[in-house]
């Protein structure tokens, strides 16, 4: 029943700025966080960031600290990606996902679910 939808992606420059979303319905869900991951052709998935719905715990991987933000929409149950300074190697399909289980702040792909379709960013050099 509870659907993910993320928006934002697109062709970006290196070194600009792109803001992701993700959204969550029902509007009555509160999952316990949502977190951030990415996948690159042939790569793996990779965690990218988390945080719990109260926004006491954050966690970034460390090739995106600094660069991106995790936040919450206020009364909404939307998450946002803000992501700066991009660099080509940032360039992926970005996917939300549920935190579900475990430790907050995780990084295993394992403790989220489910997932939304996802969002390609493409960075330019």
């Amino acid at each position: 029943q509870v659907q993910l939808a993320e928006s934002g992606g697109g062709l970006v420059e290196a070194g600009g700025s792109v803001t992701l979303s993700c959204d969550v319905s029902p509007r009555t869900f509160r999952p316990y966080g949502m977190g951030w991951f990415r996948q690159a052709p042939g790569s793996e998935r990779e965690f990218v960031a988390h945080q719990s719905w109260t926004g006491a715990t954050t966690n970034y991987a460390d090739s995106v600290k600094g660069r991106f933000t995790i936040s919450r929409d206020t009364g909404k149950n939307t998450f946002r990606l803000q992501m700066k300074s991009l660099k080509p190697e940032d360039t992926a399909l970005y996917y939300c996902a549920v935190f579900n289980r475990g430790t907050y702040g995780s990084s295993d792909p394992a403790d989220y679910d489910p997932w939304g379709q996802g969002t390609q960013v493409t960075v330019s050099s």
